[in-house]
Parts: structure tokens; sequence; C-alpha cells
């Protein structure tokens, strides 16, 4: 089903389940197929984020605009209503300017260009890196709710944050990886309130960081991870879980550009375009054809070879690769269409997800979509059960400048 003529040539697209309002589309229904987020046309999107029940996206000015599920006061204002399906504007950040945000279990991390780091959400676990209050009887208890943004982490220089479950993980500009919070299932081990260094980690490029795992790339190429292992997310050859980092298996050697991880899964990205997955394979979310074979170490996923995968992203149940020439595939749980196929299918066969948007209302072509016109996807961000996209209208010649 076409959506409306987009009024910009720059669009943020939505599909999936909308019970919470994640997809920004005025109501709370689900999107089978992919729509664009009519709210946020012209606003210069740079980057999205979808939770597990909400979502938010950053402008090139260093907004943040959030919407979807708030009871606990993941949008960043006071949770005056307990969904909101249109995005607004975080006020409490409107001074700085935003370039990076993770959404965990129900809370929010963001940086902005100054490294400085903030938190808003649920904090029972003290993920929001909150010290506790002090009670009149001399106890000491955290706030459960932090509803208005506030920062977190003051004594470090941030470069980029990440959110797990019930923790938080921050990347600092020196290479170093720093946690608090709850990082294994509740009731497994103490919470952290304040900041603690992750020791063995030098030199790290990129975190990603599932439900209750984490992973770090190293600038020398090499991949580890730590935390919550029952699915063998941590691919290691085992389901031990691990307090301190370990090396990834079966990747030395290969030149890893990017990384994800979803609730109980993990990705990696070659710089020839390859994929390596590994962790829970329950509805195929590991792209590998079936739809439950786990796996302990990375695997090549053979069903996007060839694809050129310049970025993924993992969602609770679900994946999505971006190839180079900006287009999408999804694999894994379909319910809810957060596939964007169209209809409520499961499957671990890769299949691309097809833009049915009309050209925008600024393109020479006003009637029917040119061969030599389309929409290029550059990013793409899994939830829980919804998935955005940012997506440029692009010309022949932007392709090739693109594809370089």
């Amino acid at each position: 089903m076409a959506d409306s003529q987009p009024s910009s040539d720059s669009v943020i697209l939505a599909w999936g389940s909308g019970e919470d309002g994640q997809l920004g589309m005025g109501d709370w229904v689900d999107k089978e197929w992919v729509c664009s987020v009519k709210a946020l046309e012209g606003r210069d999107v740079t980057a999205v984020v979808a939770g597990s029940r909400n979502s938010l996206a950053i402008c090139d000015d260093g907004r943040l605009f959030t919407w979807g599920w708030n009871q606990r006061g993941t949008l960043g204002h006071p949770p005056d209503t307990k969904t909101e399906s249109v995005p607004s504007l975080v006020k409490a950040l409107d001074d700085v300017n935003i370039v990076q945000a993770a959404i965990g279990g129900w809370h929010c991390l963001a940086v902005d260009d100054q490294g400085r780091a903030y938190a808003w959400g649920g904090n029972e676990y003290g993920q929001c890196g909150e010290e506790p209050e002090k009670k009149e009887d001399g106890s000491k208890a955290l706030r459960r709710d932090i509803t208005i943004p506030q920062r977190c982490a003051p004594k470090l220089s941030v470069r980029q944050v990440a959110a797990g479950g019930t923790h938080s993980v921050v990347l600092t500009e020196d290479g170093h990886v720093w946690t608090w919070g709850q990082p294994w299932p509740p009731g497994d081990i103490k919470q952290i309130y304040m900041p603690v260094r992750v020791q063995g980690l030098e030199r790290v490029r990129l975190i990603a960081v599932g439900a209750f795992h984490n992973l770090s790339l190293l600038e020398d190429g090499m991949l580890w991870a730590w935390g919550n292992n029952e699915y063998g997310q941590l691919g290691t050859g085992d389901t031990q879980p691990r307090s301190q980092p370990i090396p990834v298996q079966g990747l030395s050697g290969l030149a890893l550009v990017d990384i994800a991880a979803g609730g109980w899964h993990s990705i990696a990205i070659t710089n020839s375009g390859e994929v390596f997955a590994w962790g829970r394979g329950e509805h195929g979310r590991l792209g590998f054809g079936d739809d439950k074979s786990s796996k302990m170490v990375p695997q090549k996923v053979q069903l996007l070879s060839g694809e050129d995968i310049v970025q993924m992203s993992c969602g609770g149940t679900h994946s999505v690769a971006l190839t180079r020439d900006g287009r999408m595939f999804s694999f894994g749980r379909g319910d809810h269409g957060r596939l964007g196929y169209g209809r409520k299918v499961t499957t671990g066969h890769p299949t691309e997800v097809t833009i049915n948007l009309p050209p925008p209302k600024s393109s020479s072509t006003t009637t029917s979509t040119s061969t030599n016109e389309r929409w290029f996807v550059k990013f793409v961000a899994c939830g829980g059960r919804h998935t955005l996209a940012i997506a440029n209208w692009i010309n022949e010649q932007q392709e090739q400048t693109i594809s370089g």
C-alpha cells in the first residue's frame, strides 16, 4: 500500500508494531508496509533509534525528538500521557547539541558534541547513573523514574553511549569503556550506581549492547564480549557468562567495520560487506534460513553474500541489513509487520524490503517513479517490534557518487 507523497527528499521510514505510538504516525496502529513519519519531514534527521516500545530522532541542529511509550518517563518529559504517537521535542536538552543516543529496556542515554552524557527514564537498577538519595532514617534509595534528562557520568568525556535492558555502557574519548546499572538479569548480581571502568579494554573504537551482553570493537580489529551468554551471544563457543571481556572466536584476520547487538544475538560486518552472526537463532533472526538454530561462534550469513552490507541493526527478535546501494533486507520474527513485507511472516531468509513511497514533491518525477530516481536508505534501526530508517531521494548521478 503506497503512502502519500512526501514533502521532503529526506524521510524517516517506520513500520511494525504501533501499539505504543512508537511509529510516530499519530495513531496506535501496526504498519506492515514501509511508511513515512510525516511529523519529521523537513527536519533534517541525522540519526534514529528504535527501542523496545519507543523511538527517538536526532536532528542536524542537535535537537532530540522522542515518541512512543512514556509510563517511565522514557520520552524525556513528565509522563502526563502513557503513550505519545507524534514526535515531540525534548525541551530539557534544547540548549545542547545531541549527536548520539541510545534506548535501553526503559531508560535512555544521549551524548552532546562536548562529550557530556545524559540519562532519563527507569532508574530502579541505577541505570541512569544517579547516586541513591539519602532518606530521613539515614538509609539510601534510588529514584524509580527520572523523567527529565540529567547529566550522568560527569567526570567522563564520552564518545558513544549504549543501553542494555537495565544497564548502561559508554565509550570515552580515550578509548576506554565504562558501565553502570544492572549488567545481569535482575537478581543475579548487585547493581552498580556509578560508572565503573571495564578492565582489559584499550583503544576501543565502537561498542554495542544487547539486553544483557556487550560487544567492543577495538582499533586493531579485535572484537571482545562479556555479559550473559545463555544462547552463545558472546561468540565464545559455549554458554558460560563472562564478567570480564573475552575475545570473540572465529573472526581473526577479518577487517571488521561495524557491530550490532540485539536482545540475545550479535552481528559483525567486514570491510568487504560480509556478515557474521551468532547467538539466539529462534524466529530466524540470524539469517541462516531456518527459524531456530542458535550459534555459539560467529558464522557467515551466506544468504547475504554478494549484497555488500554496510550496516545492520538487531532488534529483539528480528534483524535488518543495509546494502551499500541503499536497499534493505529483513529477517526474523514477522508478527506485527516488523519485517516490512506487507504480511506477518516469520522467516530466516533475508528478503528485500520494498519502499512503496511516491517521489517527493520536490522531485522532477511527478507522475511516476523514473528508473533513474529512487529512495536510498542510509541508516536502519531495529526496536523490539518495530523498525525505523532514514532515506533520501536520489538520482542516478548521485547514486554513482555514493557508490564511489
